[in-house]
């Protein structure tokens, strides 16, 4: 038995004579490393900064991709309108030249009134839009899940979206008389039946299978509506949104244009009136000028990004 001992003792000493040999033969000094890992590490260093710039290469050649269509556009449509005032076939004062719009459109933020305009248009325009949202939603939502609710009030939906919004500017005007509450009545009309078709259009998009698994996770009644239904019929919602402003806007701009009144403010409507009853074209075409920059750029800053970031997220980008 002691022999047997101390051959294991023999044996164990052995091993640990043996594993440190082998350390003290592969340890290296702190701070040292192999030239191979050190070449490593220099190309990947240099294959990041090679990446970061080709990352940001391609995003500037993505927004002069982005910008060169309309800058293009823009130029063409200045182009031919410089030739036909040059051209004479109509009077200065039926078509003015670019250079007299600009100068009246200069001259009117020089006195602030486009300011004043642009403030009071995009004001009333929010907060219709806002209650618009508010009120389509949900209506949509119950058009879209009930069939009675659907077969009553669907055709009216599509209707009223047939209907002109200028149609509702002397009712409103009749009814709430020239205050503000005419124009929110006015975008109302005109963008709530929008975003209900938009969110029934989205809804029968939803594949059945959805709701069965979400009803299998536990997600029922408003919390199938708030984590199944509205997320998977996002990509019609935004449309829904997107064609609401347009009616909001047009709805908006009609009414103002229509009905002066201290109350309402000095609008958008309010200087394309006034260039028609001063028969100033320049003034005219400047407005539609502000008109048309308000409408494309709520465009391109809210609803463009959010409906890229839906569909980014669902694979389609």
């Amino acid at each position: 038995m002691a022999a047997e001992t101390a051959a294991g003792a023999g044996t164990a000493e052995a091993a640990e004579a043996a594993a440190a040999m082998e350390l003290a033969g592969t340890a290296k000094p702190a701070g040292t490393a192999e030239p191979a890992d050190t070449l490593a590490t220099v190309e990947a260093g240099l294959d990041a900064l090679d990446a970061t710039t080709e990352h940001e290469v391609s995003r500037l050649i993505r927004i002069l991709r982005s910008a060169y269509p309309p800058i293009l556009a823009i130029a063409l449509i200045l182009a031919v309108w410089q030739a036909l005032y040059l051209a004479k076939i109509w009077p200065d004062w039926k078509l003015p030249g670019p250079s007299e719009v600009f100068t009246s459109l200069k001259a009117t933020f020089s006195g602030g009134d486009a300011w004043t305009a642009v403030g009071h248009s995009v004001e009333h325009g929010a907060v219709g839009f806002a209650a618009s949202l508010v009120i389509g939603t949900p209506l949509g939502l119950l058009v879209g899940r009930f069939k009675p609710v659907r077969a009553g009030v669907g055709p009216i939906l599509s209707g009223l979206q047939s209907l002109p919004s200028v149609a509702w500017v002397p009712p409103a005007l009749m009814f709430f008389g020239p205050q503000p509450s005419m124009l929110y009545a006015v975008v109302l009309l005109g963008a709530v039946p929008s975003i209900a078709v938009g969110v029934v259009s989205g809804l029968d998009q939803v594949p059945p299978m959805y709701l069965r698994v979400g009803r299998n996770l536990g997600a029922r009644g408003l919390a199938s509506v708030r984590y199944v239904l509205l997320p998977a019929a996002l990509p019609g919602y935004l449309a829904g949104l997107r064609q609401g402003w347009a009616f909001a806007w047009r709805s908006l701009l009609a009414a103002e244009i229509i009905v002066q009144s201290a109350q309402l403010g000095h609008s958008l409507g309010f200087l394309l009136k006034n260039a028609q009853d001063s028969n100033d074209m320049a003034g005219a075409f400047a407005a539609i000028m502000l008109i048309l920059a308000v409408g494309v750029t709520v465009n391109q800053v809210l609803f463009v990004p959010l409906e890229r970031r839906v569909l980014k997220a669902r694979g389609l980008v």
